[in-house]
């Protein structure tokens, strides 16, 4: 097979394996690439059938607006039903204290949305579209990823997954998460993308954008944005290589105006699609310290 097939292959067996083990399953969806990857292989995998995960997407209220656009408009394409945890929410019930000033983010704020959605909704696995080569705090994830009751991930305690005979179970209270594309790269993500021409945001393809250099990366002007005195505004032309947040996704210039130009120019990168997210800036071990506390 085409080694496409083999990853679509192992990706949908991940997929019916969390039909056959859990009972009340969720695909989180960012509007990002992965995610919309993930939804398009569940989509195969239980075809003529609809997809039968409803859609979770923990809505930070910074998102880009293309990005809230889309996710609409994928699930109402696909009869999805589509669940929402709010980090306004979350706020106003104090739940958590927003950041302040000029590198304020909600990106950790999520954390305490999500495993509260979760439980609110007894959701016993979550599935993402996590894959190992984009940090090194998720190359240590297995395919079923246990949570404890508390939601927290553990490296040292998970499973293992000889043969890919996967284990789901687990007590009351606690849930798993699962990465059906853990073994793709982002040349493979791209090239499934060309291959089976999924629509994605308009964000991923170059076009011109008002942005601020910021942190070794182009960060879009919103009403978000907290700029000190060296800092101005300037037009370029730009595209996304992922999505988070409008106030911590940075930017690279770019000319890739098309699928084949962005598998072109990804090909020659030599840096992390994520080496643009100041969430991932704040430390060696941001991502890490993020995931055990229950993080995507």
């Amino acid at each position: 097979m085409n080694y496409l097939d083999e990853l679509e292959s192992e990706a949908v067996y991940v997929l019916r394996e969390v039909y056959a083990q859990f009972d009340n399953p969720v695909i989180l969806f960012s509007g990002g690439k992965d995610s919309i990857v993930v939804t398009h292989l569940a989509k195969k995998a239980f075809y003529p059938s609809r997809i039968p995960f409803p859609l979770l997407h923990i809505d930070t209220g910074h998102n880009f607006p293309e990005t809230i656009a889309f996710r609409n408009d994928l699930a109402s394409g696909l009869g999805c039903k589509l669940l929402v945890g709010s980090v306004q929410e979350s706020i106003d019930k104090g739940r958590v204290v927003e950041e302040q000033g000029k590198l304020a983010t909600r990106n950790a704020l999520q954390t305490t949305t999500l495993l509260d959605t979760l439980e609110e909704l007894r959701i016993d696995c979550a599935i993402g579209g996590g894959r190992r080569d984009e940090e090194k705090a998720r190359a240590k994830e297995r395919f079923f990823s246990h949570r404890d009751d508390f939601g927290q991930w553990d490296p040292k305690n998970q499973r293992p997954e000889l043969w890919n005979v996967f284990n789901g179970r687990h007590f009351e209270g606690e849930h798993f998460r699962v990465f059906p594309i853990s073994n793709w790269t982002e040349m493979d993500v791209w090239n499934y993308i060309k291959r089976e021409n999924i629509a994605i945001p308009s964000l991923y393809y170059a076009h011109e954008r008002e942005v601020v250099w910021r942190n070794g990366s182009w960060i879009p002007n919103s009403e978000y944005l907290v700029l000190d005195g060296n800092e101005r505004i300037e037009r370029k032309k730009v595209r996304f290589r992922t999505l988070g947040d409008i106030t911590i996704t940075g930017g690279i210039l770019s000319e890739a105006d098309t699928l084949e130009k962005i598998v072109d120019e990804v090909s020659v990168m030599k840096e992390t699609e994520r080496g643009n997210r100041a969430d991932d800036k704040r430390s060696e071990t941001a991502m890490e310290d993020r995931k055990r506390q229950g993080y995507f």
